[in-house]
């Protein structure tokens, strides 16, 4: 017997990510911006771009994690991030009819904030090419997907490991935050630490250049779902996922699968 949610579309769950994608995008990318466009004070300021790049991840992942913490993450979850979307879904907690509607979502998010972005911020967001995500000079392409892709699973599966746990569950935004702020701090000058397809594909498209953007849609959702595989055989399959939301919102409807649905075991198709 099919379950009913899985016939549905679910709107106010896809705007929410809309709405949260555009957030992350415009507010993270802002605090690229100021730190590191041409004649910036925060480089008189902050002398050490080392320095300026732990701002910048603390300011980025900070967006993500309010959004997750806000009305729009407790109602939607607080994916805003295509690959995360994409784990929820191979571990049986989002139908298939809600994953194309959050990436969807997502996707047009990460366009809204980078237009957003460039219209507030202007030839200062054109000075750091309004915030895109690019391989570093002298890396390897090979190596810059592989660091995606791992940086990406890891993330996938903290966040599997703290939504399968009744005490660390509360604690996942603060988590996110300083997980993917020292992501950002340390990986930045590699590859610029996408993580999220939607969050390179706003700024890449508003810009309108595709220099090697093609990892940025492949290796996060593949580092996605290495990180869903990493938490089912390091977990032993013995974890639930208590709930497919970053934030635990009894007071806010969920059209996930039902609570503790047992990762590894088969649910039913959407």
């Amino acid at each position: 017997m099919k379950d009913p949610a899985s016939q549905r579309w679910h709107a106010p769950e896809y705007a929410a990510e809309f709405l949260g994608t555009a957030c992350l995008v415009f507010f993270g990318l802002s605090a690229v911006v100021f730190n590191f466009y041409a004649g910036s004070p925060m480089a008189h300021l902050i002398p050490s771009p080392t320095w300026r790049l732990l701002i910048n991840g603390l300011c980025f992942a900070g967006s993500g994690s309010l959004v997750a913490l806000s009305p729009l993450g407790r109602l939607s979850g607080g994916h805003i991030n295509p690959s995360v979307s994409l784990a929820f879904w191979l571990g049986g907690k989002l139908h298939g009819r809600d994953l194309v509607g959050y990436i969807i979502a997502q996707m047009l998010g990460g366009i809204a904030g980078a237009w957003v972005l460039v219209r507030a911020w202007r030839n200062h967001a054109a000075s750091v090419n309004n915030g895109m995500t690019l391989p570093g000079n002298g890396w390897p392409l090979w190596f810059v997907f592989d660091c995606e892709t791992a940086l990406t699973g890891l993330l996938v599966f903290l966040l599997f490991f703290f939504v399968s746990n009744t005490r660390l569950i509360r604690w996942t935004p603060l988590m996110n935050w300083l997980v993917v702020a020292t992501m950002v701090w340390v990986e930045a000058p590699v590859s610029g630490t996408s993580l999220n397809p939607a969050r390179s594909f706003g700024p890449a498209l508003l810009t309108g250049l595709w220099t090697a953007q093609w990892l940025y849609f492949i290796a996060p959702p593949l580092g996605g779902m290495l990180g869903l595989a990493a938490f089912r055989v390091l977990t032993k399959q013995t974890r639930c996922l208590e709930t497919g939301k970053l934030v635990h919102a009894p007071n806010y409807r969920s059209i996930f699968r039902p609570e503790r649905v047992r990762p590894g075991i088969a649910q039913p198709k959407a």
